[in-house]
């Protein structure tokens, strides 16, 4: 994970120093001599007034590695300023340059990376009304039903029952596969046929919970592209009959920006409130993981890295950050 990322950060940061070069020792050793008693302007020797347009060659080799890495525009942009405020006008040495660098863009990745502990979201839901209904949302092939299959385990774990709602009655082979999970989990499946209506299935499973006593129902959802105006509107039904306690979008992290755009796009349809980012163990890059909380505004419940039912990580911003090289 990151391994990209903090490879280019690394460039970026080296092409950055060179353009606030510092003396060697024997050039300073040289100046010293030469000027005698003048040691007291030393810091002149070895420092460099950052300018306006030193500033900006110096932020682009960063923009540059930021924006190679997935990096959401606007997370960028606010790194840019919180650096500006920090360094023009200001006299640096290239030491000095490097960690203020790196400690901006610490407290910034800190600031923007928002997770959330979906268990215990659940169980204060719960203390409300029961069952806990979550529906789960994403585009075709983002593992979203393995993922409900690796909450479903977790929430068993947690010591909270659980049936599954086999809403995905557009895709093929869609049902099979989750009655696959079911019965290795050991937890019931509410499913009717392929083509059915996928929000009489979640309206049955959530009836079912209520009658059985279940704590949570997790609905699982047809992949599709925002684009698509009839499953997006057969999603927003969904909704309307399931009234959902928590909608989680899950999304790949490795397609970086679309992925950002993708949840951004379910938000404004349905409101999400949860993101778990799939194939986060491939992703090299890490751009989706640090911008995508900044830009929907919403929390990352967690980070899938593999296939087996215990794959799935919390976000933790000290892993992260020293993933990253800072």
């Amino acid at each position: 994970m990151f391994k990209f990322f903090k490879e280019k950060l690394k460039k970026a940061l080296g092409k950055i120093s060179e353009k606030v070069e510092e003396p060697s020792e024997e050039e300073k050793k040289k100046k010293e001599v030469k000027r005698g008693i003048i040691e007291k302007i030393k810091a002149k020797i070895t420092k460099k007034k950052i300018s306006e347009e030193l500033f900006e060659r110096l932020f682009w080799d960063l923009e540059l590695s930021l924006l190679e890495n997935n990096t959401a525009v606007e997370v960028i942009q606010e790194l840019k300023e919180k650096l500006r405020k920090e360094l023009v006008g200001r006299e640096v040495s290239r030491s000095e340059l490097k960690d203020i660098i790196l400690n901006t863009l610490k407290d910034e990745i800190s600031s923007v990376i928002e997770g959330v502990d979906l268990v215990e979201l659940i169980k204060e839901k719960l203390q409300k009304k029961k069952p806990c209904v979550i529906c789960f949302f994403g585009v075709n092939g983002s593992g979203k039903t393995t993922t409900i299959a690796k909450i479903a385990n977790l929430l068993k774990k947690n010591g909270l029952s659980v049936v599954l709602a086999a809403s995905d009655t557009f895709r093929a082979a869609a049902i099979d596969q989750l009655e696959e999970h079911a019965r290795r989990l050991g937890v019931k499946l509410i499913k009717h046929r392929y083509g059915a209506d996928a929000a009489a299935v979640a309206f049955d499973a959530i009836k079912h919970a209520e009658a059985k006593g279940i704590d949570v129902v997790l609905i699982d959802t047809a992949g599709r592209m925002h684009s698509d105006v009839n499953l997006m509107d057969e999603m927003k039904k969904i909704v309307r009959v399931a009234k959902p306690d928590l909608k989680v979008f899950v999304g790949e992290s490795i397609v970086g920006n679309d992925c950002v755009e993708q949840a951004r796009r379910f938000d404004q349809a349905v409101g999400i409130d949860a993101i778990i980012l799939t194939k986060a163990d491939v992703d090299e890059k890490g751009g989706a993981i640090v911008s995508i909380s900044k830009v929907i505004g919403k929390p990352i419940a967690f980070l899938g890295i593999g296939q087996g039912y215990d794959d799935l990580m919390k976000v933790n911003k000290e892993s992260i950050l020293h993933s990253v090289g800072i």
